[in-house]
């Protein structure tokens, strides 16, 4: 019986974000925490996860519940397939709501793994850009594209956005330009901390998006500017050149904070980060919670600053493979992992 296992990596932007959104680019990196699926034959359509299970009988029941269901649930809908009987359980240890594409990270790895097991074999820029549409129309979250292509290439990568400001049918879609940079940058000085809030990136990326979409010209010319600094950030990265590239990190938090984009736990640690030796701090992702980025090529002091702060959620950012088939999943193996939630 086939039984498909695959997972994908969350991710932390190092300099760009949120130009993804907005034709621009980003310095984006993996993180060593994934998401897992198992895909097994069933004689029904059930989804476990976090110890629990539902079993979905008819399209009404794809409807969003607000529960750990919703990713799985936004992907069958795409689907829209009402033979598909299998089992579809999932665990991930990338922080949730935590600005680091958490929910992202399982939607390319469920989609991954239901094209699999459907027999379908799409190459990284179409599963990418299948999962930013889902993400988008069925998940209903207001999103670049950046998540959706770091969970699927893994890696450290400079990707350019330019000719994507403007979301379209999955069909007319341009692909983003996706550059690794892994292999020419064997030292990465970058520390993630974890504010402690919760956030929806949705909640802060919405508002944003409409004024730039409104043509707000303060918006607009931000953005343009932050793409800039991503291109710049390239580099500054390949050189290793770190006093340069944490400048030009603090210039890109700085312009998307004046716009009303981080919020007051960001800004606690970031001036904590800074007050104790980094050369750039900013937003890994969405603000008004979530990770903040800090450069450091010594970082000892600043984590035990962190840590007195009350901050345990601290990790690097780490180049590693992009979603993929794990080996293959005997059935009794995906009885046996099928509910550990986490």
């Amino acid at each position: 019986m086939k039984v498909i296992r695959c997972s994908a990596p969350g991710r932390c932007a190092i300099i760009g974000n949120p130009t993804d959104m907005y034709g621009g680019s980003v310095i984006s990196c993996s993180l060593p925490f994934r998401a897992r699926v198992v895909v097994a034959p069933c004689e029904e359509l059930a989804l476990e996860a976090a110890g629990s299970s539902v079993t979905i009988s008819c399209r009404d029941e794809l409807a969003l519940n607000g529960d750990v269901f919703d990713v799985a649930r936004a992907v069958l809908d795409y689907f829209r397939d009402d033979s598909l009987c299998c089992r579809i359980a999932y665990t991930t240890d990338v922080p949730v709501r935590a600005g680091v594409a958490g929910s992202t990270a399982l939607t390319v790895a469920i989609l991954y793994g239901l094209l699999a097991y459907r027999g379908l074999d799409y190459h990284l820029y179409r599963v990418a850009e299948l999962a930013r549409y889902i993400e988008l129309n069925h998940l209903r979250i207001v999103c670049g594209y950046q998540d959706a292509y770091m969970c699927t290439f893994g890696g450290l990568n400079y990707m350019d956005f330019r000719g994507k400001e403007f979301y379209r049918e999955a069909t007319e879609e341009l692909y983003a330009t996706v550059e690794r940079l892994d292999a020419y940058v064997p030292y990465l000085p970058f520390v993630l901390v974890h504010t402690g809030v919760a956030h929806s990136s949705d909640a802060v990326h919405k508002p944003l998006r409409e004024r730039w979409l409104e043509g707000d010209p303060e918006v607009r010319a931000a953005y343009e500017d932050i793409g800039l600094l991503a291109r710049e950030g390239k580099k500054a990265l390949l050189a290793a050149d770190w006093p340069r590239l944490g400048r030009l990190m603090n210039e890109n938090h700085a312009i998307q904070r004046d716009l009303g984009g981080s919020g007051e736990a960001n800004e606690e640690l970031i001036d904590i980060a800074l007050n104790h030796g980094a050369l750039g701090a900013k937003l890994a992702g969405a603000g008004g919670g979530g990770t903040i980025i800090a450069l450091h090529p010594d970082p000892t002091e600043m984590i035990a600053a962190m840590r007195a702060a009350g901050h345990e959620m601290i990790f690097c950012p780490q180049p590693t493979v992009g979603v993929c088939l794990d080996e293959a999943a005997a059935p009794e193996e995906a009885e046996g992992t099928a509910g550990r939630g986490r």
